[in-house]
């Protein structure tokens, strides 16, 4: 039985749009006041995690991925397939859209398209987020676009904290300034943007995406359908937010002790509040491990919020 957790330590991101509370209020040692993103269990090359500690201590996931697979069941795959984020949204996101797998193949050099998930870890009163559009049609959504009717276009939904929402490709979308979010992805960094609200940075307009936005905006928009299932468990309780082809995403809350079956391949677990233990380790808020093959229970002592993902 393989009792070590594969602890990693993050990669930040300076955004335009970011903030400080990935300092403030998870305690992250980072520098500067628009940290935008924390890359917290990742191997994509544009951000690949560090092993903090332990027997593969100094190895990037990536190159544990590559030469340790039995640590993640054998899974399949050229690549770690997902990619867990934390972001701090103290300004707009640009209005943006994903590619699938197949476009993202042709298009971004073989890329994997990009199917997320967001689970709201906190947000200002009176927030909201964009998902999808109004457009009845792809011509409709084209003349829109050209013509800079966001007000039109766009499909605005309120926002409260514990909120959660799936993020197919094609769905236009954009998280709102006063906004943290779990991010659970497909391991892509693919984004195309429509709208930046004619920002400047370094005195330039970031790029956009226009035609190849257009080419993979769904139109009309229809809201994914997913049921939640919520379950008490082996001294916790688990909300089962998603089951989709890539991921699956559960929040667990642990109150005192919990024994959680690592029946998986391997499971990213990310702690969003409390303190306590992991199979002996020290968790707190913005601890990120992975769980590997063979461990058979994750037991967790203390008093915990816990998002957890497994394919």
């Amino acid at each position: 039985m393989n009792n070590e957790l594969i602890f990693l330590k993050p990669v930040f991101k300076n955004m335009i749009w970011g903030g400080s509370k990935l300092k403030t209020d998870f305690g992250y040692d980072v520098e500067g006041d628009n940290i935008g993103e924390c890359w917290a269990i990742s191997a994509h090359p544009n951000g690949d995690c560090t092993v903090e500690s332990g027997k593969y201590a100094g190895m990037k996931l990536s190159e544990l991925w590559a030469s340790h697979r039995e640590l993640f069941g054998d899974a399949e795959g050229d690549r770690f397939p997902l990619l867990i984020k934390i972001i701090d949204a103290k300004a707009d996101l640009s209005i943006q859209v994903h590619p699938d797998n197949e476009y993202a193949a042709v298009h971004e050099n073989g890329s994997l398209g990009k199917t997320e998930c967001w689970y709201v870890l906190d947000c200002e009163e009176n927030t909201s987020i964009v998902i999808g559009h109004n457009a009845k049609n792809k011509q409709e959504l084209a003349d829109m676009i050209h013509e800079k009717r966001w007000k039109e276009l766009i499909r605005e939904v309120p926002l409260k904290k514990g909120d959660f929402f799936q993020i197919e490709p094609g769905c236009l979308h954009a998280i709102k300034g006063g906004t943290v979010i779990l991010e659970t992805q497909q391991s892509s960094d693919i984004t195309y943007r429509v709208y930046d609200y004619d920002r400047l940075q370094n005195g330039k307009p970031r790029e956009l995406h226009i035609d190849k936005s257009i080419d993979v905006i769904k139109a009309p928009f229809t809201p994914p359908a997913y049921s939640q299932v919520t379950e008490q468990k082996n001294g916790y309780i688990s909300k089962k937010l998603i089951e989709c082809k890539y991921y699956t995403v559960e929040k667990i809350d642990v109150k005192e002790k919990a024994l959680i079956k690592a029946d998986k391949k391997f499971m990213n677990v990310s702690v969003i509040s409390g303190s306590g233990t992991a199979n002996g380790a020290p968790i707190k808020k913005g601890s990120h491990f992975i769980v590997p093959f063979g461990t058979e229970t994750l037991e967790i002592c203390g008093n915990a919020e816990l998002i957890v993902s497994y394919i």
